[in-house]
């Protein structure tokens, strides 16, 4: 006599994150997603992995992407009535990954609504080469306004390896950080990989994010169920995740 036997129901390997906060899911507005049937398939992936919500942030560089708080959620529409219509159970919102450059500062400068991905927490980043000279003046700037920056991706910040005590200058200052999670896996490089192995030993991180842009991404997401450093974030429980 036979019996069958089901297999063991396994939750999605980033369900215990809930909300991905780092995505370019938009079609056509940044070097993400091309068309809106790129996106349907990402959202899809990002269901499969577990994610409830995605607060997707498209660039606003403005010599390269020059989007507006405006475009971002005008462009933001027509994707939400597609994930609906495609029937997949998950919330979308957007936000901005804004560049830290001189039309930021003007932005800063006119007290123009910045996008936030939840409450008054804005998502920015700087250049991978150097940090601007003004850089600490402009999140004292965006603090006095009521927002609390979310830095994108410190480890992508290689040459911040030579001055670590930055890092804990801009969390003193009520910095937040944000991790990209492919950064553990060497996806970067290694450089990226040590500093993202020495934040997460010092406790920086208070988010993670996909930072998701094309299907290489997505595959190294989906690999990433057995990542010895992601299974250490997940046990520490200090991300903010699930909170937006």
């Amino acid at each position: 006599m036979f019996f069958s036997r089901k297999k063991a129901s396994i939750a999605p390997h980033l369900e215990w994150l809930g909300t991905d906060m780092h995505s370019h899911l938009i079609p056509g507005i940044d070097d993400g997603s091309p068309d809106l049937a790129t996106s349907i398939e990402f959202v899809k992936g990002f269901k499969e992995l577990g994610y409830k919500k995605i607060i997707t942030t498209p660039h606003i560089l403005w010599e390269v992407y020059p989007n507006t708080a405006a475009g971002i959620l005008e462009g933001l529409q027509p994707l939400q009535k597609a994930v609906a219509d495609a029937g997949i159970d998950i919330e979308i919102q957007a936000a901005a990954e804004y560049f830290i450059d001189e039309y930021f500062q003007e932005l800063m400068k006119h007290k123009e609504r910045l996008l936030t991905i939840s409450g008054n927490m804005v998502l920015v980043e700087i250049s991978m080469l150097n940090a601007p000279m003004d850089l600490q003046e402009v999140l004292f700037e965006m603090q006095m306004q009521d927002y609390v920056p979310v830095i994108a991706h410190p480890e992508r910040y290689v040459y911040l390896s030579r001055n670590k005590e930055f890092f804990e200058e801009l969390r003193t200052a009520g910095c937040l950080f944000q991790l990209n999670l492919l950064s553990v896996t060497g996806h970067y490089g290694n450089g990226v990989k040590e500093l993202a192995e020495y934040l997460l030993k010092n406790n920086f991180y208070d988010f993670a994010g996909t930072d998701l842009h094309h299907h290489r991404h997505l595959e190294g997401l989906q690999k990433l169920e057995n990542n010895p450093l992601i299974r250490k974030l997940q046990e520490s429980g200090r991300l903010k995740n699930r909170e937006l």
